[in-house]
């Protein structure tokens, strides 16, 4: 039998979820960035190492990096953008040269993932993360206050955002700003108002088409370096899968997915496969998708999320969502069988228990991803014994 290789992300030495706590959850590797390496500079192997040992004295493994962010000159391809492809050749480099694997990344415009609540109640007291549609649009509009946002809605959803503000204090309102404006993974600072609108008007005439172009030259430039160094690129899909803040996304379906593997057509260029990213998107099919990204995909991101016609998304528990993680499970078993390999994956995200404290980053709590990894573990168990006897 061959068995996904399970991992959990880990933030750092910072991080109040420490190395031991993951390794008592019975992984076998950590998934990691130096997060504090400013975007755009070489990782150092000096630096890669010495986060190495940190996670090797404990037992456990790295080789998966999550994630080498691409500096914003490089997706505008302005500036200094060709000194930071160069710096990003560096890093895969000296990565390889260290023992990694695979490099996730994503070429998601200034904002990372998008939530409009990070500690969304649940009827059984957990909290989870949430995107809400009228929220969201209330925030674009009313507190950001982005120049000619109102164009990119209906009458109805400014109608429904407004008075969705209406009810809000003003305590409410400053919250919704910040968890709309969390900043990159692994920081605990907020963008402020004044920075996105600044961000944002360098993106005014930056279109889909071009940003996609710019993707392709930036792979068409590293994937030969990573090929070389036998270590694997897997770009994240988009989250939310379309287009926030009037910014253009450009990986969140089938088409956007296979343009890109088409495009760069080594194995060195692939795919984070995330069930929760695309599974938000409501015309993705991801059985589909994982049957027609097979050979590309490097990494996988178990989650769920429960979505609806008006645009809300919400996370759910691992195996209750939109996605038939059962039928996910049994797909990835017979791709890595027919690959004669094992997929590093994480279960991503996870409901924040009444028992813990505070999360440092929310959707990281350790109880919810335990829960979610012990679900899967025990779902990919049971679908290798059945087909094992059929």
């Amino acid at each position: 039998m061959i068995f996904m290789t399970k991992t959990m992300r880990w933030y750092g030495p910072n991080d109040k979820t420490s190395l031991i706590n993951i390794k008592q959850c019975g992984v076998k590797g950590i998934v990691t960035a130096l997060h504090e390496i400013p975007v755009g500079n070489v990782w150092e192997i000096e630096d890669i190492n010495e986060r190495k040992k940190l996670i090797e004295d404990k037992g456990l493994e790295w080789k998966v990096v999550e994630s080498l962010p691409v500096h914003e000159d490089i997706k505008k391809r302005t500036k200094n953008y060709e000194k930071y492809i160069e710096n990003y050749k560096k890093s895969i480099q000296n990565l390889a040269e260290c023992g990694i694997e695979v490099i996730t990344y994503n070429f998601m415009p200034v904002l990372d993932w998008v939530r409009t609540h990070t500690d969304y109640l649940n009827q059984d007291g957990t909290k989870s993360l949430y995107f809400h549609k009228d929220a969201f649009v209330y925030f674009d509009v009313f507190l950001l206050k982005r120049p000619n946002a109102k164009a990119d809605y209906t009458p109805e959803e400014i109608r429904k955002a407004l008075l969705y503000g209406q009810s809000l204090s003003r305590k409410e309102k400053s919250k919704l700003s910040r968890s709309v404006l969390l900043g990159l993974p692994g920081s605990t600072k907020n963008f402020t108002s004044t920075q996105i609108l600044k961000l944002l008007e360098e993106y005014k005439n930056i279109d889909e088409a071009t940003l996609r172009n710019n993707l392709i030259l930036f792979l068409k430039e590293v994937t030969p370096i990573a090929e070389k160094a036998s270590i694997a690129l897997a770009i994240h899909p988009d989250d939310p899968p379309y287009s926030v803040l009037g910014l253009p996304r450009i990986v969140g379906t089938k088409a956007d997915l296979q343009l890109i593997l088409n495009q760069v057509p080594s194995i060195a260029n692939g795919l984070c496969y995330c069930t929760g990213s695309l599974g938000a998107h409501p015309e993705n099919d991801l059985l589909d998708i994982l049957e027609t990204t097979s050979d590309r995909i490097h990494f996988l991101h178990l989650r769920n999320v429960i979505k609806d016609i008006d645009g809300n998304f919400k996370e759910s528990d691992h195996l209750e969502g939109d996605t038939s993680m059962e039928k996910i499970v049994e797909k990835i078993i017979k791709i890595m069988q027919t690959r004669k390999k094992s997929i590093p994956m994480r279960p991503d995200h996870g409901f924040l228990h009444s028992i813990e404290g505070k999360e440092l980053y929310p959707g990281y709590s350790l109880i919810g991803r335990l829960k979610g990894l012990s679900e899967i573990r025990g779902l990919e168990m049971g679908i290798n014994y059945n087909l094992t006897k059929n």
